[in-house]
């Protein structure tokens, strides 16, 4: 890890401000990708903007809609999200107790791991992510593997997630990392159902044939395995025979 300039903004504007300072910059909110990244330098930054001080965390209901801070914790999503049943069990099932308690929902959906769990909850929960440039759906917004919306400098503030009538999430996850190898997360909407797949393929997205399945009561056809991850944990014939398993686990558990 080589030499870099650490600041601490007292605001949104301060920190966008440092990014824009010049060289390579990175805002820093729970850090479980980027140190280690920097650790093996295969992130160099020449400065890091920590955004512990923006006042970003905290849940609030207004509406029809669940507003979660960028900042806010998974371990207080975990406790905090009682609209939500769903996105509270997802929030504490990610990593372990040390990884909830510093890891952050902003910092989760700007990385946009494949296999992270908030973006499947982000798609399923028609979120929209709201940032100090504007807004984005989430239909729009997770544009590949490590790949998003925003633009260079720009700073997720908060997301709101629509209320459903039920939502649940079933996930398989790797024994060690604890990422999900599948994860699916369902919800029920009046409107009809929203189902979103992570951790299968090179990154999250709809899945379209359950959803029209499920609106219709009828069996949801298997998964196509065509565009499916595969790898020394498994092939891609498997996840598509988990994404069946982890859909089932998860209307199972709707709430």
């Amino acid at each position: 890890m080589r030499d870099f300039a650490l600041h601490r903004p007292a605001s949104v504007a301060d920190a966008a401000a440092a990014f824009a300072t010049g060289g390579e910059a990175a805002y820093l909110a729970g850090g479980h990708t980027l140190i280690p990244a920097m650790k093996s330098r295969l992130r160099m930054p020449d400065a890091l903007i920590d955004l512990s001080a923006l006042g970003l965390g905290g849940i609030a209901r207004d509406g029809d809609r669940l507003w979660i801070g960028a900042m806010t914790r998974h371990a207080d999503v975990a406790t905090g999200a009682t609209a939500i049943p769903g996105l509270a069990a997802l929030a504490n099932g990610i990593g372990d107790m040390q990884v909830r308690n510093i890891g952050t929902i902003g910092g989760s959906l700007a990385n946009n791991d494949p296999a992270a769990d908030y973006p499947a909850a982000a798609l399923a929960l028609n979120a929209t992510i709201e940032t100090d440039r504007g807004s984005h759906n989430a239909d729009d917004f997770f544009q590949g593997m490590f790949s998003t919306a925003l633009a260079e400098g720009e700073i997720i503030t908060r997301v709101g997630f629509a209320i459903p009538q039920a939502s649940a999430y079933g996930k398989f996850r790797h024994p060690v990392s604890r990422y999900a190898m599948v994860g699916v997360y369902v919800a029920r909407f009046a409107a009809g159902w929203r189902v979103a797949v992570t951790g299968a393929g090179p990154g999250v997205f709809r899945w379209h044939d359950a959803e029209s399945a499920l609106a219709a009561g009828s069996d949801v056809p298997a998964l196509a395995a065509d565009d499916l991850n595969s790898d020394i944990h498994a092939s891609a014939d498997y996840r598509a025979h988990l994404c069946g398993v982890m859909l089932k686990q998860a209307i199972a558990h709707l709430a």
